[in-house]
């Protein structure tokens, strides 16, 4: 398997399709997945002839199951060196969920000339929790919930949350998808307990107000409407303002997980935004 090693020895496992002379696209996955959340978009894009590349966020997936380092600062660490190993320039980085978070910090603190675009999909900044300076947030409550869940029973916590909010399916007249919760469940299973534990911490607490306000190269911003895990209110329609170039895209009932549930419509839309 592909790997690169960190400073810290951490080892990050990644995928690399495609021409390496061809434009790169940067996957960044949501809590508490892999890689392999991106299925549909990296066989989409290695058709139309980009390089695509994926990896496991550390603690997730195939990478090392980390004790430490599972905070956004290192999350974004661990990118930035997989970049220079792979000597990239000019590469759109487009993230989901936590991977929004991850992009945010990785391209403000890129090296220049790295970076050409970003997209942000469902994203968590620019900062999820409650606070007196973000009261339009979800409680600690709901985030403690999901620590206690996962410290009590991961397996089962990992079967209700696809079959729930995740990608709508709790919605009258959703259309489940078996194979897509017990691959979301696969995912979530191979990464360590730990590291899913304090990522927690890392996605609703950072934030990225000042991550946001530093991007200079164009931002895609693309959210569905009927996002329960992300609320669109306190994460899209905040972030879009502070981005210096920024594009927002909406999408009218569509789940946290339309990536999957909706590949044709983001792929289409997210191809125009890489070619614009």
């Amino acid at each position: 398997m592909p790997t690169i090693t960190t400073r810290d020895g951490t080892e990050i496992f990644y995928k690399d399709w495609g021409p390496k002379d061809a434009q790169a696209l940067v996957f960044h996955h949501g809590w508490p997945l892999s890689a392999d959340d991106w299925d549909a978009q990296m066989l989409f894009f290695l058709g139309e002839g980009f390089r695509v590349i994926a990896h496991d966020r550390r603690g997730h997936g195939r990478s090392s199951q980390t004790a430490a380092g599972n905070e956004m600062d290192t999350y974004a660490a661990d990118v930035i060196e997989l970049a220079a190993a792979l000597d990239l320039s000019g590469a759109v980085h487009i993230g989901h969920s936590t991977g929004g978070g991850e992009v945010a910090r990785t391209v403000a603190r890129a090296e220049s000339g790295r970076v050409a675009k970003a997209v942000l999909i469902g994203a968590v900044p620019p900062v999820m929790v409650k606070s007196d300076k973000n009261p339009g947030g979800l409680p600690i409550e709901v985030f403690d919930g999901f620590r206690a869940s996962l410290a009590a029973n991961r397996a089962q916590f990992y079967y209700d949350v696809p079959a729930g909010p995740f990608y709508g399916f709790n919605r009258p007249g959703a259309q489940v998808s078996q194979g897509v919760i017990d691959n979301w469940w696969r995912q979530g299973m191979m990464g360590g307990a730990k590291a899913q534990y304090d990522c927690i911490k890392a996605f609703s607490e950072t934030d990225f107000t000042e991550d946001l306000k530093a991007i200079t190269v164009p931002v895609l911003v693309m959210h569905g409407t009927d996002d329960q895990i992300v609320p669109i209110a306190d994460s899209a329609l905040l972030a879009h303002p502070l981005l210096r170039e920024g594009t927002l895209k909406t999408y009218e009932g569509l789940p946290h997980g339309m990536c999957t549930t909706h590949a044709d419509i983001i792929n289409r839309d997210l191809l125009a935004f890489i070619r614009a």
